[in-house]
């Protein structure tokens, strides 16, 4: 996909009617957990909806991720924006390991989808996770973990750690130059690309975009921003348009 295109599509999407916001609590584990979720105030009948899970970085929250407006790029499907719980620091974050803190959060995430089934006519084949910082390891997690369930991810300003996902996916990479952590941020382009295996010549998809795979089942799309450790803006309808060429692949 050329990125300026999907940008355009998905600007236009912005303008639509505004999805209706809810705060949900779910119990999950032995947690009680907390998030909000935007959906379509009257879709077409019968339509499947996709589904975005969105999760804030270390030290942030809901309110606060509210502000990378992504559920106004992503009109026509569902955008859950999930809660963090304090870690041994007292900051709200995500765990970045399987096993960490009792896998809360991937108890979290199930239980989130089998509600949001239950709510609504899901299109089981999109499903995308999308995280910044700590909540975008967290979606790397996901992809190491829950494979099957999720189409693509968008990583924003993430780093792999020693999460090592093992079946080719569609990712979407976005970090800054600025960043302390680009070397590593990068170095996790690069364990993705491995994972995909789509290694070879880039091909450009806009401004600071290039693309390994393109036309594959598992591309690895990666922007690079002249910013820090942000979410820049109006990086939100460039990952909407990631999402929606990505069907699941089973």
């Amino acid at each position: 996909m050329m990125l300026r295109a999907g940008v355009a599509a998905a600007l236009l999407l912005i303008s639509a009617a505004p999805a209706a916001a809810q705060k949900v609590t779910w119990k999950a584990g032995a947690d009680v957990r907390q998030g909000v979720v935007y959906a379509p105030a009257a879709p077409p009948a019968g339509r499947k909806l996709p589904v975005v899970l969105a999760f804030h970085g270390r030290g942030s929250n809901t309110t606060q991720f509210q502000y990378t407006f992504f559920d106004r790029a992503f009109r026509d499907g569902i955008v859950v924006y999930l809660q963090g719980l304090p870690d041994n620091e007292s900051l709200f974050g995500w765990q970045v390991e399987r096993g960490q803190q009792n896998d809360r959060d991937l108890a979290l995430v199930d239980t989130v989808l089998a509600w949001v089934r239950q709510q609504y006519n899901v299109d089981d084949d999109r499903v995308y996770a999308m995280g910044f910082s700590n909540g975008a390891a967290f979606a790397y997690l996901l992809w190491a973990e829950r494979p099957d369930v999720f189409a693509a991810y968008a990583i924003v300003s993430g780093r792999a750690r020693t999460i090592r996902p093992k079946e080719p996916r569609p990712v979407l990479h976005i970090n800054g130059e600025q960043d302390e952590a680009f070397a590593e941020q990068q170095a996790t382009v690069d364990v993705s690309v491995a994972v995909n295996g789509v290694a070879g010549a880039p091909g450009r998809c806009g401004a600071g975009c290039t693309i390994l795979g393109a036309g594959t089942p598992a591309p690895v799309m990666s922007v690079v921003h002249s910013e820090g450790h942000v979410f820049p803006q109006p990086i939100s309808p460039i990952i909407a348009a990631f999402f929606r060429d990505h069907l699941r692949h089973r």
